[in-house]
């Protein structure tokens, strides 16, 4: 891939080892663009990617209990993130599923890439579209019909 992305990645608890094991997977791609991370996750993969001698670029947002889903959200809005891979738990409550929601919501309205499980991501991140010049993607379109 030849163009430079912007990659959120975020991870619940039970999924932050599949996240470190998946950015390991990786490390290779993931080295040659800018990460933005919930702080726990990044705090994570930085560690691992260090320990194995891998530079990454990694922004580090709050811990998302604290507003990293949210603040990543922000970047959404504002056209900061290229792609989204959010590893949920789906099977665990969490006590900030408001900004979760958000934070999904805002990738879908802003016609952002999310990947919500391993192979998902690695389908968007091997996607040949991101270097096709040719490909823009369209907005998405809330035109109401009438019945």
């Amino acid at each position: 891939m030849k163009r430079k992305l912007t990659i959120a990645l975020v991870a619940h608890d039970r999924r932050k080892a599949d996240m470190v094991d998946w950015a390991l997977y990786n490390a290779d791609m993931l080295s040659r663009h800018k990460l933005v991370c919930t702080g726990t996750t990044g705090g994570l993969i930085q560690k691992a990617m260090q320990e194995r001698g891998i530079e990454v670029d990694i922004t580090r947002m709050n811990s998302g209990p604290m507003g990293g889903d949210a603040e990543i959200a922000a970047l959404v809005v504002r056209k900061q993130i290229d792609l989204a891979i959010f590893l949920i738990d789906d099977l665990n409550a969490q006590p900030h599923e408001a900004d979760i929601q958000m934070l999904l919501r805002q990738c879908r309205v802003h016609n952002v890439p999310i990947a919500c499980n391993r192979y998902s991501a690695d389908l968007m991140i091997t996607s040949a579209l991101w270097d096709d010049e040719d490909y823009t993607p369209n907005e998405p379109s809330y035109t109401v019909f009438n019945r």
